[in-house]
């Protein structure tokens, strides 16, 4: 399992999220929430999460049947529920020489990316302080 860590360093909201394998993400939340609006607020690294595995599904699924999918864009809006719950709903537009019958077969796959599976499912989350 990789390791990602979030670092934090007093400088309000910026938080640096760095991956084992060398990659960096800025967070921090928007001005109107405190923040220096640096970078992606914490909701929209979920939605990018869900939307990323998305579009990657669909481009793997399509390469492998040799689809000619040009262009996949994915996007991506939310809102909180009164019951707390959240609703992701997600546009996704693609591009190419692709028949309805393959669409179909797209959206159906698009439900199935990693991110979306886990989201719709129960997960536990195990929080440890040292």
């Amino acid at each position: 399992m990789e390791i990602i860590t979030a670092h934090n360093d007093n400088s309000k909201y910026k938080t640096t999220i760095r991956s084992t394998s060398g990659n960096i993400v800025i967070a921090d939340e928007p001005t109107e929430l405190g923040g220096a609006n640096l970078g992606f607020s914490p909701v929209e690294l979920l939605a990018a999460a869900l939307i990323s595995c998305t579009a990657i599904t669909l481009r793997m699924y399509a390469d492998r049947k040799e689809w000619n999918l040009i262009d996949i864009i994915v996007e991506a809006t939310s809102e909180v529920r009164e019951d707390g719950s959240t609703l992701f709903k997600l546009n996704i537009k693609l591009f190419g020489e692709i028949d309805s019958k393959q669409k179909e077969r797209l959206l159906d796959i698009a439900k199935k990316c990693p991110i979306h599976k886990t989201l719709l499912h129960t997960m536990e989350i195990d929080t440890k302080l040292e």
